[in-house]
């Protein structure tokens, strides 16, 4: 997997302030109960990006990690939860050499595995991560019939200090959705421009399934999750 928010990390939370994280955290902590027996005490937050998630949902455990694969969105989530640790790692082959309750990759950020050996790869990491009992809430991408190719997206931020404007027309190739991000950032001190590369593996539901099933996890499918994107939700049993 490739980093691909050196640049933008710094604006990411300014880009993204439509997310309501709290709201988020508190479906999670009501899914949490829902599928765990026993009192959840520690969490591990894969792809944290910037922690906000972990901003929220820090005080609810006695241990709570996250991981991600971008050194610029690692400074930024230390910055805002000094007393959580952190990893750098790549969700496809990390050994943090621990386990937790909860495991969660949130935002899409699962989508950036690309293939559907890479997926099976990342679901099966973050089960090996989780104690018996555990919970793994991932968060996909939009599926290939979701998708829509040709789309043009924008996003303003306008405040006194921070300009932006983010554009970007919605592709396919190989399979991969690709997402070229148009940035046009003004500061008091410059403007600059810069476009960043996404490229997205699009799974269907079966394949989400069949990798949860295939790391030994018991999968229920949230159609409408946190933002409409659904959610899907494995317990260790075994």
């Amino acid at each position: 997997m490739t980093a691909v928010f050196k640049y933008s990390a710094e604006i990411y939370d300014a880009i993204y302030q439509f997310k309501d994280y709290e709201r988020e955290c508190e479906i999670l902590t009501r899914l949490i109960a829902q599928f765990r027996a026993a009192p959840a005490q520690s969490l591990l937050d894969v792809a944290c990006g910037t922690g906000h998630h972990i901003n929220f949902l820090k005080n609810q455990f006695e241990t709570i990690e996250g991981l991600d694969l971008e050194p610029e969105l690692l400074a930024v989530a230390r910055t805002r939860n000094p007393a959580a640790v952190f990893h750098e790692g790549d969700m496809t082959g990390f050994d943090l050499n621990k386990t937790f309750d909860v495991v969660t990759c949130l935002f899409s950020a699962i989508g950036y595995t690309q293939t559907f050996e890479k997926l099976q790869m990342a679901v099966k990491c973050m089960s090996a991560h989780l104690n018996l009992g555990g919970v793994l809430i991932v968060e996909p991408w939009f599926t290939p019939e979701k998708y829509c190719p040709g789309t043009l997206h924008s996003i303003f931020v306008d405040r006194p200090e921070l300009k932006i404007a983010r554009m970007n027309i919605s592709t396919v190739r190989d399979g991969l959705s690709i997402l070229d991000m148009h940035y046009l950032v003004g500061t008091a001190n410059s403007i600059e421009s810069y476009v960043e590369h996404h490229e997205i593996g699009m799974f269907t539901e079966a394949q989400y399934i069949a990798a949860f099933k295939n790391a030994d996890l018991v999968v229920s499918y949230d159609p409408q999750g946190l933002m409409a994107r659904g959610l899907y939700i494995g317990v260790k049993t075994v």
